[in-house]
């Protein structure tokens, strides 16, 4: 854990190289004109980091999310920000990760090998408009009628949609006030994309518009009943095996984003005179980037160990297996544990040290050409997605601290 395999090494400098083509310039222009980053895709895509996580069997290379967070992390650091990590959450863990663990023979066949060559892109679609973060509230709903479900529902902030030819769809099977138990009645969905009974729209945003966020009506959805992912009404168990990935990338791309602010601005600090010493002498500069980066370095042996933790600890057929599933409660909690914590510390000492890098660079880290502008409104969406860092707090004091419940669904 404290050293990269030799795969990872591997991967970690191709990523590298990758960035090298597409530098801080390249992500400004596609920010600027909300334009697919469709170069960088191919190039991953080339490189085999849309089928990381994939069997080879499938055309992937059958790795786990221990390389997935060191590419992540070193495509962000090198050049990419938030687009080394956001292209590869939607495809690689709301698409292959799943289909990977829990899709039937004839799912994978379908999905897997387009994925892994950059064929086909994937989204989620879970977060309502009138449940948020309370995902067990959720509104959508799959209606049984004959061999076939008719679903019907309104979901928003779901980034990719637009482009995506595979959804994976989050809906309740079973109404909330009907299941005997709260986290029952949800069900997984693999939908094909475009379909007329699916409509989105662009919600204008802040940044990352590299990639459009939509809203998203579904009406009278007709799919087969070979569409689910998994087990009907189980949904939730699978759902939370893609949450704490997704938590995990989250951390890779902070870490990585804000390991690219820091190397901005050092680079900076070193060459800025004001007076007659560079600015990067000033400890007003130096202390708050260097207490950014050893927490950093902090959150990223806690990442690595999330990663390490789902890898290794639980066999995926334990976990739709009722007999088997309070045994397997232990390991989900320890990568709970280890996700959330990791996203939080990546976090906040990410926006820390891109503040700080701001403030190195003056009025001129207000202008677009030195990138940091858009490096500070790419990373505080993380304070709010993919879970807020409250709910991740709220998470730690309950569950790692066993404090009283704060909140009840």
């Amino acid at each position: 854990m404290f050293e990269l395999t030799e795969e990872q090494k591997m991967i970690a400098s191709t990523a590298k190289d990758i960035a090298k083509d597409f530098p801080p310039e390249y992500w400004r222009e596609k920010d600027a004109n909300n334009e697919f980053a469709e170069e960088f895709f191919k190039a991953i895509a080339k490189a085999g980091f849309l089928g990381l996580l994939i069997p080879e069997e499938y055309g992937g290379a059958g790795y786990g999310m221990q390389e997935m967070v060191v590419g992540m992390e070193e495509l962000c650091a090198n050049g990419c920000g938030a687009g080394g990590v956001w292209y590869l959450v939607l495809t690689e863990i709301f698409g292959a990760l799943p289909i990977s663990r829990y899709g039937t023979p004839e799912q994978k066949e379908k999905y897997l090998p387009r994925i892994a060559k950059g064929e086909m892109e994937f989204c989620m679609a879970l977060t309502e408009p009138n449940a948020g973060t309370n995902t067990l509230n959720i509104q959508t709903f799959a209606r049984k009628e004959g061999d076939e479900y008719v679903i019907n529902g309104n979901k928003i902030f779901i980034s990719g949609v637009d482009r995506a030819e595979g959804m994976l769809l989050v809906t309740r099977t079973t109404p909330l006030d009907q299941s005997p138990k709260k986290s029952l009645g949800i069900t997984l969905f693999l939908i094909d994309l475009p379909n007329r009974a699916v409509k989105w729209n662009p919600i204008p945003k802040h940044g990352i518009n590299f990639s459009k966020t939509c809203e998203v009506s579904i009406s009278d959805l007709r799919v087969p009943e070979d569409a689910i992912l998994g087990q009907k009404d189980l949904g939730w168990y699978l759902l939370l095996d893609v949450l704490n990935p997704e938590r995990m990338s989250a951390a890779a791309g902070a870490i990585g984003g804000a390991r690219l602010a820091i190397g901005k601005a050092v680079e900076y600090t070193k060459q800025r005179r004001v007076f007659a010493d560079p600015i990067g002498s000033y400890q007003g500069l130096q202390f708050p980037l260097a207490e950014a980066y050893a927490s950093l370095q902090c959150a990223s042996l806690m990442m690595r160990k999330a990663a390490w933790l789902y890898d290794t600890k639980f066999r995926i057929e334990d976990i739709l297996d009722p007999e088997k599933r309070v045994k397997m409660q232990a390991a989900f909690r320890e990568v709970g544990d280890a996700s959330n914590m990791a996203k939080v510390v990546a976090v906040e000492n990410s926006i820390k040290a891109v503040y700080w890098a701001m403030q190195c660079f003056g009025g001129y880290g207000y202008a677009r050409e030195h990138d940091v502008e858009r490096w500070w409104r790419e990373v505080n969406l993380l304070r709010l997605a993919p879970i807020t860092q409250q709910m991740a707090l709220n998470y730690i004091a309950e569950h790692i601290l066993g404090m009283p419940r704060s909140y009840r669904t």
